[in-house]
C-alpha cells in the first residue's frame, strides 16, 4: 500500500509542481489542477491490476477450490470486485487526507463526495479488470495486455489537461473515454473546474459500471480452471 502511494504523490509533487512554477490552466496552479486527475489514475491503476489476482489463482490452483464451491460465479465475482475496490479505496482515503499537505484543500463533505464517485469508478475497473483476467493464462500476457488498455484510458482522459480546444480527433477520443467522465466529476467537485454537468459524469459512469460487471460475470461464469 504504501509502494502504491509513491507514484501518484510523485506525479503530484515532481510533475505538478515542476510546470506548476510556470503553467496554470483556467486560473488553477497546475499541480492543483491535475490532483483530481492523479487521484483518478491511482484508481485506474490499482483497480485494473488487480484482475492478474485471477491469474495468480489459477496458477496455484486456488480457483479449482473456489469453482467448485457451492455458491454462483457471479458471487465469486462480487467478491473479487469488492476486494478489489477495497484496496483501491483505501489508497484514494489515504490521498483525500493528505490533500492539504499536497496543496489542496477541501471541505470534509466534498471528500465524501469525491470518495463515492471514486467507488464507483472503481467498481467499473475493477470489473473490467477481472473480465481481462479471466480471459487469461498467464500473468505475462495480463500485463502485456493491460498496458494497451490503462495508459490509453489514462492519458486521453484529460487527467493532465483541459478538454476544451483540443483538435477533433483529441476531442473525439477523450468523450468515448469513460474515464474522462471521473476525471471531470472529481475535479468539479474538487476545484469547480468541469465539461460536462455531473449528472452526465455519473450516467456515463453507471453505464461503464455496470457493462463491465456484465462482461466480467460472464466470463467467470465461461472461466474455466
Amino acid at each position: 500500500m504504501v509502494s502504491s502511494l509513491v507514484s501518484p504523490i510523485l506525479w503530484i509533487l515532481a510533475f505538478g509542481t515542476g510546470l506548476g512554477s510556470v503553467v496554470s490552466l483556467e486560473g488553477v496552479n497546475y499541480r492543483t489542477y491535475i490532483y483530481p486527475g492523479v487521484l483518478v489514475m491511482s484508481i485506474l491503476f490499482s483497480s485494473v491490476f488487480y484482475g492478474v489476482y485471477v491469474i495468480w489463482d489459477r496458477k496455484l490452483d486456488f480457483l479449482k477450490e473456489v469453482l467448485v464451491a457451492p455458491v454462483s460465479r457471479a458471487s465469486i465475482f462480487i467478491g473479487k470486485v469488492l476486494g478489489g475496490c477495497t484496496d483501491a479505496m483505501i489508497q484514494a482515503a489515504i490521498l483525500l487526507a493528505i490533500s492539504s499537505f499536497l496543496g489542496v484543500s477541501m471541505p470534509l463533505f466534498v471528500a465524501v463526495k469525491v470518495f463515492f464517485i471514486l467507488l464507483f469508478l472503481s467498481v467499473a475497473l475493477v470489473s473490467l479488470g477481472l473480465a481481462i483476467g479471466a480471459n487469461m493464462r498467464s500473468p505475462e500476457g495480463f500485463m502485456l495486455v493491460i498496458n494497451f488498455v490503462i495508459w490509453p484510458l489514462f492519458f486521453f482522459s484529460g487527467a493532465l489537461f483541459p478538454l476544451e480546444g483540443l483538435p477533433a480527433w483529441l476531442s473525439s477520443i477523450t468523450s468515448l473515454n469513460p474515464v474522462t467522465y471521473g476525471v471531470d466529476a472529481v475535479r468539479g467537485s474538487i476545484i469547480g473546474v468541469k465539461h460536462f454537468s455531473l449528472l452526465t459524469d455519473l450516467e456515463v459512469i453507471t453505464v461503464f459500471a455496470f457493462a463491465s460487471m456484465a462482461a466480467g460475470a460472464w466470463s467467470f461464469k465461461r472461466m474455466r480452471d
